[in-house]
């Protein structure tokens, strides 16, 4: 089987199992999906596995989220055209691709990776998808990015001992933000949305597992 053949195949079992679940609901994430191919950010060597369902290691300690959490977490967030993105945690590329697709050509997606050859990788992988529309940035997520704020929307792909007071401070009022919240071994997504200056409401998604944010309002460590 050549390679379009068994990517459209994988994605189409992909896409119908996670809408059997009612994960994927929303046409316009499924086409950012399967216009973003999962297999342009693994590594070489789990190629075979990126249509499962299921996290993949991508180097450093860190993982490229499952499937599944990746469209619970967009679907969320309710991306428009034209909004500003801002991803903490960039790991493989992957997540800001999807967002990339969503808010249209002419609007950049940032998103901030710790450690920097995470980042540079997931340059290429981005570049190599042929999406140039994305910011990658080496830096400490937990405290945003303030010189590109306010945010339509935040999402934080690692896991946070509490929600990072910058992040709340860099959205604006009525925009959202996904996040998990909890300790070192297990947590819950939360979509928050930013009422006014100082006050947010919060919608528990349920019980997810993340590896730690490292960072100033994040974890110190990945052993506490």
């Amino acid at each position: 089987m050549v390679l379009q053949e068994w990517v459209d195949k994988e994605t189409e079992e992909l896409i119908l199992g996670m809408k059997a679940k009612g994960y994927l609901k929303s046409p316009v994430v499924e086409r950012a999906i399967i216009a973003t191919p999962r297999w342009m950010f693994v590594p070489r060597l789990e190629t075979p596995r990126a249509y499962r369902d299921l996290p993949l290691e991508i180097g450093g300690g860190q993982t490229i989220s499952q499937p599944s959490t990746v469209v619970i977490m967009t679907e969320a967030l309710k991306v428009g055209p034209g909004m500003k993105i801002l991803e903490i945690g960039a790991g493989s590329g992957w997540q800001a691709g999807i967002l990339a697709r969503l808010v249209g050509s002419a609007t950049k997606v940032y998103t901030i990776e710790r450690l920097n050859e995470l980042a540079e990788n997931a340059k290429r992988n981005l570049e190599n998808a042929g999406i140039d529309n994305v910011e990658v940035k080496t830096g400490d997520g937990s405290e945003g990015l303030k010189g590109k704020a306010p945010f339509d929307r935040i999402i934080v792909t690692a896991a946070v001992p509490d929600v990072p007071q910058p992040l709340v401070e860099q959205l604006k009022v009525g925009g959202r933000m996904v996040a998990p919240i909890g300790d070192l071994y297990s947590q819950h997504l939360f979509m928050i949305t930013k009422l006014r200056e100082g006050a947010i409401d919060r919608k528990d998604l349920g019980a997810f597992k993340f590896v730690p944010l490292i960072g100033k309002y994040g974890f110190k460590s990945g052993r506490q």
